[in-house]
């Protein structure tokens, strides 16, 4: 290959001297407009690597722009609001589900100042982060004490440190989950140092599979829900009461990893029945792990809950101090455990609940009202129907379980259900549906407010005729 043209490919040094990227030096940090121009310079290499075509201009006024624009690129907020309209309710990619006003307001006083996060205001003395927080799990749960961590998947793993390093733990074979991230629950006993011990098979497992499997080496059993899958057919379980009396007669401790972690009986609300913390304590854990920011409706976080003498065992590890939350943390989950102390509030406050529990009549007739105004706005050339379907909670929360809702259904040739799924995405803020037998469905029980409904109907308007009208 001729590599003149390669020779005309400006330096580094050349182009940091225009003044125009002297320019780009004061807005953004030199080291990274000079990395920027170095992409941008392998890139063009690359490019006439791979090309015939031996007319691109290489002056540095031509390269400007590119630089510029990957600049733009870089400098853009890696994330961003977005309007769920998949009707997946606990939605991971789309950051879980949102906060509550509460939790939104707790966050906000404490960002912007100092606050009491470890200091007794009625003492002047040192406190713990999580005391406010652990009363309220405690008075909410039934439990003896409690104490917050950043995840449950933090929670799972201080537990089993705690308490069952270098000894044995018996769990059923059904029970070896895989959630999300490849977080597997053989490898995160491994990673504490406890011993797995598996009993039953993949569909049956009987509370003489574990009598069995104890020994003087047994440390823990543990009980995993089988947050986002399900078994059925011919399949036999032990129930929490069973395995509590088990351990007691064997005096050894025994944990249920609730995984989503439901406060309320969500049957009262018409729903499926979901594990509730409470029940679990009642039944006769003695610690009981959850996330707090799926059905629970916080920010990120895990809550272990349980006999104080366990707890206090495990906030003594020193692990749990890698494994604390912050402050913004801390203020928003204790502004949403709060709510749950009246459960009329929480179902009125805490968006995930409100969407759990919304009335498919609601849903129907704003959907109906979407299409209406669709077909009007847009001259009658947008065909949109409503379809009967179904809503998923998500987040490895009531697995197999669908809550009956009501899509709103667009399909059209030009663009394609993808094209505009993809024209969506990339609206500003991007719109998330689904594709279905190529159509787009829209479902609005996961859509927070009306602005954002007129905003996801203003986006379509645009895409199909070029105005927003």
């Amino acid at each position: 290959m001729d590599k003149k043209e390669f020779r005309n490919i400006p330096s580094v040094s050349a182009l940091l001297e225009m003044p125009e990227v002297s320019e780009l030096c004061a807005s953004y940090s030199r080291p990274l407009v000079v990395s920027t121009i170095r992409e941008v310079l392998d890139g063009l290499r690359e490019s006439i690597a791979g090309s015939e075509n031996t007319d691109t201009d290489l002056s540095p006024p031509a390269i400007l722009p590119l630089v510029k624009g990957r600049l733009l690129e870089r400098g853009k907020l890696p994330i961003k609001r977005v309007i769920n309209a998949s009707g997946v309710l606990v939605h991971t990619g789309l950051g879980r589900t949102p906060l509550a006003a509460e939790a939104i307001k707790g966050i906000k006083e404490v960002a912007e100042g100092y606050c009491s996060l470890e200091v007794d205001l009625s003492t002047g003395k040192r406190s713990s982060r999580g005391e406010h927080i652990e009363a309220l799990a405690v008075a909410l749960t039934g439990a003896e004490a409690a104490m917050v961590v950043n995840n449950n998947a933090a929670a799972v793993l201080l537990a089993l440190d705690t308490l069952a390093r270098d000894k044995e733990v018996i769990i059923s074979r059904s029970q070896l989950v895989e959630i999300g991230g490849s977080f597997r629950m053989p490898e995160v006993m491994a990673k504490s140092g406890a011993i797995m011990v598996e009993v039953g098979t993949t569909n049956r497992t009987y509370i003489s599979d574990y009598r069995r499997a104890i020994t003087p080496g047994t440390a823990l059993l543990l009980d995993v829900h089988s947050s986002n899958f399900r078994i059925v057919g011919f399949t036999a379980s032990v129930k929490m009461e069973e395995l509590a009396r088990l351990a007691r007669e064997f005096e050894i401790p025994v944990m249920h990893d609730l995984g989503s972690g439901a406060l309320l009986n969500l049957e009262t609300y018409g729903l499926p029945h979901e594990p509730t913390v409470e029940e679990s304590i009642r039944a006769g854990a003695d610690i009981v792990t959850f996330s707090t920011d799926k059905l629970l409706g916080g920010p990120q976080g895990g809550l272990i809950v349980g006999k104080k003498r366990f707890v206090g065992l495990m906030k003594a590890n020193p692990l749990a101090r890698a494994l604390r939350v912050d402050k913004l943390t801390v203020a928003a989950l204790e502004a949403t455990l709060r709510l749950y102390t009246d459960s009329s509030a929480s179902t009125q406050h805490l968006p995930i609940l409100r969407m759990l529990t919304r009335p498919l009549k609601d849903i129907e007739e704003e959907s109906l009202q979407f299409i209406k105004e669709l077909s009007k706005r847009s001259g009658g050339s947008i065909a949109a129907t409503l379809e009967d379907g179904a809503s998923a909670v998500g987040g490895g929360s009531l697995p197999g379980e669908e809550i009956p809702t009501k899509l709103i259904s667009i399909s059209t040739e030009k663009p394609s259900a993808q094209e505009l799924s993809d024209r969506l995405r990339q609206n500003d803020p991007p719109v998330f549906g689904r594709i279905e037998s190529d159509r787009l469905l829209l479902d609005l029980r996961t859509v927070s407010n009306k602005e954002d409904v007129a905003e996801i109907l203003n986006a379509i308007l645009k895409i199909f005729t070029g105005v927003a009208r």
